[in-house]
């Protein structure tokens, strides 16, 4: 079922509400922006959405597509009555989301980024969450049914476009030339098995090389940097929420 979090992304990103669940190439589009870009809010899995990409990119028109990725950066819960469906408490969820936790998606859709007509635009936003407790819990199984989402605000907003945008998602680092995923996870202030799924996207894109390996560990470089033009790499966007 739909959530509300979706229903205002998509009216957020529409040239117009009619402009919303629009039939392309036989596939059901989110919405059409201003620009005549095809819009697919994605809040579910990015490989998920593999096949109608690759569809989509490559039908003859040659279409412009937007997929935009929300990460919930702070997410307040709403624990509703059962029987009445009004609120007994709200509390904000201790999880926060950060906008490189894109690379735990993008692993699954390197085969498609990046391409001359595909933006990716990652969100940062606050939601609520409603929620109803289960009558029965079973081992190891949520002990609730979740009802709805709705966005309170957007923080933040980043496209990407190239697969030099992706550095821009991380801190400012000085690696050694080579560097390992231990080096890449110490300056970037994450665990190694998260730098290890950066560094494999980094490569598959193309951003990072593999020149070789120390003991068990693989040794990456950056390419020799190449003058790209202004207007194709990523930045931050600001629109109104």
């Amino acid at each position: 079922m739909e959530t509300s979090l979706h229903r205002q992304l998509k009216l957020t990103y529409a040239a117009s509400p009619e402009e919303t669940e629009v039939t392309y190439a036989g596939y059901r589009i989110d919405a059409i922006s201003r620009q005549g870009e095809l819009i697919e809010i994605q809040h579910a899995a990015l490989g998920a959405l593999k096949a109608k990409t690759r569809k989509l990119l490559d039908h003859p028109e040659q279409p412009k597509l937007r997929i935009v990725k929300p990460i919930v950066a702070r997410k307040w819960i709403v624990t509703r009555d059962i029987e009445t469906g009004l609120p007994l408490r709200r509390r904000l969820s201790p999880k926060r989301g950060l906008m490189a936790d894109i690379f735990l998606d993008l692993v699954h859709f390197t085969q498609l980024f990046p391409h001359p007509r595909l933006t990716l635009e990652v969100l940062l936003v606050d939601l609520d969450e409603d929620r109803i407790p289960k009558l029965e819990h079973r081992f190891k199984r949520k002990n609730y049914t979740r009802l709805e989402q709705t966005l309170l605000t957007i923080e933040d907003r980043f496209e990407l476009r190239t697969a030099t945008d992706l550095w821009r998602l991380l801190p400012k680092v000085r690696l050694s030339k080579p560097f390992d995923t231990a080096e890449l996870a110490k300056q970037i202030a994450r665990p190694r098995w998260f730098a290890q799924k950066v560094a494999y996207c980094l490569r598959e894109c193309q951003a990072i090389e593999l020149v070789g390996k120390q003991g068990n560990n693989q040794l990456y470089r950056r390419p020799t940097a190449r003058r790209k033009p202004a207007d194709v790499r990523g930045r931050v966007v600001k629109r109104p929420a």
